[in-house]
């Protein structure tokens, strides 16, 4: 039985789909290219009805098959799959997709910092599935799923692109997952042999063009010219001369005049301490605080509608933070989820040598992926914002903290 046409241009999306109809006992005629609706991949089935995204067209193919088991049994299942989807859909396809287009040139110009951050993002989403994997077989029931076809095509691509060697060392779980579905003597056909690379791939500069030289006359003998004492003299001094390494630039955040807050003592004060109460490390920072060689900032994610799982957003922050290592001496942070799966935002507080913070985190390449907003002591809304922050219990419209991470 025919499930439709799939068009598409792309040989992992067509893989995906074609996966999941051969698992469900259908099939798909594949057209490279575009249907009468722009966005690819799209499905146009039997009797007419059009569908795009491989997401939504995979769901729409196993719904075709229930008895497959592709997408469980119950309102559950159903969700349990659609999230693991999502995860693969959001944090491997995307990041990988992205990677892919920069070492390949098709982003221009090459960032090597932007390259990190998508590589960070694609082994934080594999090291949960590693994690969720080490007690089960499969990501959702005792039996194969949507969720598990899907994760296993994206993984073929990345596998064979930008998860090398060393990095799928790392992962044993995963790799047993993804022998598990690629064998399915119902699956074996689709996806044949997957060509593991050794070393990732890596962004290669163009050749410059060389240009080439108009021949140069021939040249006139010329009297020798006996040098001149002093030219002489300069020469072998040049050559006697040590080499001498040029003077690393100061950062700019050293030449402010010296502070009586010490933010070492103030990370120290903050481990040791209870937050709040007397005594405590919020106390112990207001005795202590010096604002005119320190400022406080609130600190928001600008994409909170792309965050899927609370965990994978507490592990961006993390991965902020790292990239934010240059900085480590200028900086203390306390930055939190909160709310929900499918439902949460990143937000919470940095306290930064000086008085503007572009200074302190444009060391990190995503810095300007989150707003700030300088924190007034004076008020006492920004005020109960940042002691919050600082205690882990902010609260932001009916959304708790669930996770955080400490910058210091």
């Amino acid at each position: 039985m025919s499930a439709g046409t799939l068009f598409t241009s792309s040989e992992v999306e067509e893989k995906r789909i074609n996966a999941i109809a051969t698992f469900a006992g259908l099939s798909v005629e594949i057209k490279e290219g575009t249907s009468d609706i722009v966005k690819t991949p799209t499905l146009t089935s039997t009797d007419g009805f059009s569908v795009f995204g491989a997401n939504a067209i995979g769901r729409y193919i196993a719904s075709l098959a229930p008895n497959s088991d592709l997408i469980g049994h119950g309102a559950t299942d159903a969700a349990l799959i659609d999230q693991w989807v999502e995860v693969v859909d959001s944090e491997i396809a995307r990041y990988n997709s992205l990677v892919l287009q920069l070492v390949k040139g098709a982003i221009n110009p090459y960032n090597k910092p932007i390259h990190v951050v998508f590589q960070e993002r694609i082994t934080s989403a594999l090291t949960i599935l590693e994690k969720h994997l080490a007690t089960r077989t499969f990501l959702v029931t005792e039996r194969i799923t949507l969720a598990d076809v899907t994760l296993t095509a994206e993984l073929q691509s990345a596998f064979s692109t930008t998860v090398d060697a060393a990095l799928r060392s790392k992962f044993p779980n995963l790799l047993r997952h993804f022998d598990t579905v690629v064998n399915q003597p119902k699956l074996t056909s689709v996806f044949g042999s997957t060509a593991f690379i050794e070393k990732a791939l890596q962004y290669t500069p163009p050749p410059k063009e060389k240009k080439e030289k108009a021949p140069a006359a021939p040249a006139q003998p010329k009297a020798e010219k006996k040098p001149k004492k002093e030219e002489v003299d300069d020469e072998d001094e040049d050559e006697d001369k040590p080499y001498e390494e040029a003077p690393k630039e100061k950062n700019p955040l050293d030449l402010l005049p010296k502070s009586t807050f010490n933010l070492e003592d103030w990370k120290r004060a903050y481990s040791n301490k209870d937050t709040r109460g007397p005594g405590g490390a919020i106390e112990w920072l207001y005795e202590n605080f010096d604002k005119e060689g320190y400022s406080i900032w609130r600190v928001d994610f600008k994409y909170n509608e792309e965050l899927t799982l609370t965990f994978m957003s507490a592990n961006q922050i993390g991965g902020f933070f790292n990239r934010l290592e240059a900085s480590r001496k200028y900086l203390f942070g306390s930055v939190g989820v909160l709310g929900e799966a499918n439902n949460s935002v990143i937000s919470g507080t940095f306290i930064a040598r000086g008085s503007e913070i572009k200074p302190v985190v444009e060391a990190a390449p995503d810095w300007e992926s989150y707003a700030y907003e300088r924190i007034d002591l004076g008020n006492a809304e920004q005020k109960s914002f940042f002691e919050a922050a600082l205690a882990w219990d902010l609260e932001i419209g009916g959304k708790k903290w669930v996770d955080g991470k400490n910058f210091k």
